[in-house]
């Protein structure tokens, strides 16, 4: 872990290539230019993404995508190797999320939302919730291939906001709070850009032709809400025996 005399290490880990991005890209650029180091992290490489590659092609296109995005942000970028739509609640996944954690060395984690459209993101939430509590046990062990120490104590834990703002019925989910994007969204945007295989996924599978358009509406919708051309909204997980100071919203509105 940082301590004081150092900027926060931030470890931001969501199921897929671009979700990172779509959510919370921006305030990781923020951070970044506060001197924190940031790791981006995805459980899979996307490899149920296309509707003309197979799985290894779309994979290897997914992951390049990635480390080019993780790249624009001065970010390590690590994927954890888990098959979309196959991310599952059990010991070996619960060991290799713990493993990156300790890899990664977090003051800060920030993860998917522990409601959203789909069980991949779900899960993901679930998983690194848990990874950050046992990352610190000493007897907790990954099993791993050269395995990292346990970390020092348990990092403070955030979710974005889940897809559109809504649990899947529909109903709006409120943040606890929202960061202010408005100098980053740019680059946001751009890291977006990297992932230029999902537009014709997108367009397929979910009837979207809006890849940008659509993260620029929801950003700038939240930002409305804090008189901010665009944002980012996050919930913090404050139960026992989290963090519950505000680390997160404290280093940005400084």
């Amino acid at each position: 872990m940082a301590n004081q005399a150092e900027s926060p290490r931030i470890l931001a880990i969501h199921a897929h290539p671009d979700d990172i991005e779509i959510q919370c890209a921006g305030t990781l650029a923020r951070l970044k230019s506060l001197g924190c180091h940031i790791t981006i992290a995805t459980m899979t490489a996307g490899d149920c993404g296309s509707a003309e590659m197979g799985p290894v092609e779309i994979a290897n296109v997914r992951r390049a995508e990635a480390k080019k995005a993780a790249d624009m942000l001065g970010a390590d970028y690590m994927c954890l190797e888990f098959r979309d739509l196959s991310i599952m609640i059990d010991q070996d996944s619960r060991q290799r999320v713990t493993e990156a954690v300790r890899k990664a060395r977090p003051d800060i984690v920030i993860t998917a939302p522990p409601v959203d459209y789909m069980s991949d993101h779900e899960m993901t939430s679930r998983l690194v919730r848990d990874a950050c509590f046992g990352a610190s046990a000493p007897n907790y062990t990954t099993h791993q291939f050269q395995p990292a120490p346990p970390t020092e104590k348990i990092p403070h834990l955030y979710y974005v906001d889940p897809i559109e703002g809504c649990d899947y019925f529909g109903n709006p989910i409120e943040p606890q709070f929202i960061i202010d994007i408005s100098k980053t969204f740019d680059l946001k945007i751009k890291m977006l850009a990297c992932h230029e295989s999902q537009r014709a996924w997108l367009r397929k599978q979910h009837g979207l032709d809006e890849y940008l358009d659509g993260t620029e509406r929801w950003s700038a919708a939240r930002g409305k809400i804090i008189g901010a051309a665009y944002g980012e909204a996050f919930v913090q997980h404050c139960g026992h025996p989290y963090p519950s100071s505000n680390l997160l919203q404290q280093l940005l509105e400084k």
